[in-house]
């Protein structure tokens, strides 16, 4: 079975380096689709019709767009789509994981970025009044001779956005592969059970057992609990897998529903072309063209 994989980037960063600053003016997004171990932190601005694809996410920016990643597995891409301007901006930071993994940023401080830094093995896209909050220190961070204070700049950029509300995780858990969370026990356990066995047809009784709860309490505690209906959840997740082998396989689009639990390939085609806002073969498409096999 052939398997298409995505070009895997190798960062600037030195063993010494702290941060890697690329801040560049071009006219158009050249750049495949790649991953890297590095996080990356990646503001454009002037780039209205731009589609940013982040995992299984596909969304069409508008002038300014500010998105941290922190997994070495999640693949992403800039791509020209509609975008007319000629005087794009990028600006590109990236920097070592080892320097947030047991270190200072374990310690109280540096809770709330912990917690972004987390989610952002998701893609983590952060709203407009969170980028115009920090854009006077991305503006000029490239721009710094000292190095030391262009560190302090660039945490205090961190800090910032890990404080302010709305930013929005882009890829699905079961796309980006990272492990479910939830601060309740019996939840986890359902999203445990569901996620090991997505492909078979799941009853709302048999969940709500194993949370040790009824049916219509368990309905109403997993809602509150994760913002969406039991149903809902499961499908998204079986999205989720599904976007993943029509990433990373050759297999046919029948196969694929079967195999994450969808019983009905027209029915699949409905709910994918409806979540994902394209039918699968469109989204195999689009991936393809960004892709380079190596």
């Amino acid at each position: 079975m052939e398997e298409r994989r995505v070009i895997h980037e190798i960062t600037p960063l030195m063993g010494k380096d702290v941060l890697y600053i690329a801040d560049r003016r071009k006219k158009e997004f050249t750049y495949p689709i790649h991953n890297h171990e590095v996080y990356e932190l990646n503001f454009v601005e002037h780039a209205a019709g731009v589609r940013r694809i982040v995992g299984d996410s596909s969304e069409v920016i508008g002038e300014y767009d500010l998105v941290l990643i922190t997994s070495p597995d999640l693949e992403h891409v800039w791509e020209q789509h509609t975008c007319e301007s000629d005087d794009i901006r990028e600006v590109t930071i990236q920097f070592d994981a080892g320097i947030v993994e047991n270190s200072i940023f374990e310690r109280n401080p540096f809770i709330s970025m912990r917690r972004m830094f987390n989610e952002a093995r998701k893609g983590l896209a952060f709203p407009l009044n969170a980028i115009m909050r920090v854009y006077k220190e991305i503006d000029t961070l490239s721009a710094m001779q000292d190095s030391f204070y262009t560190l302090i700049q660039f945490l205090s950029i961190l800090y910032e956005l890990s404080r302010c509300p709305g930013a929005r995780t882009l890829a699905s858990s079961s796309y980006a592969k990272v492990a479910v969370e939830d601060d309740s026990r019996r939840i986890l356990k359902v999203k445990n059970f569901i996620a090991k066995n997505y492909m078979d047809e799941m009853r709302l009784a048999q969940l709500a057992d194993i949370a040790g709860m009824s049916p219509s309490a368990f309905s109403r505690f997993f809602k509150l609990h994760t913002g969406r209906n039991l149903s809902e959840y499961i499908i998204d997740i079986r999205l989720g897998y599904a976007s993943r082998l029509l990433v990373d396989t050759s297999r046919s689009i029948s196969e694929i529903s079967f195999d994450c639990g969808f019983n009905n390939l027209s029915n699949f085609n409905r709910i994918f072309k409806r979540k994902k806002g394209c039918a699968p073969s469109e989204f195999r498409e689009n991936y393809q063209k960004t892709r380079i096999i190596v």
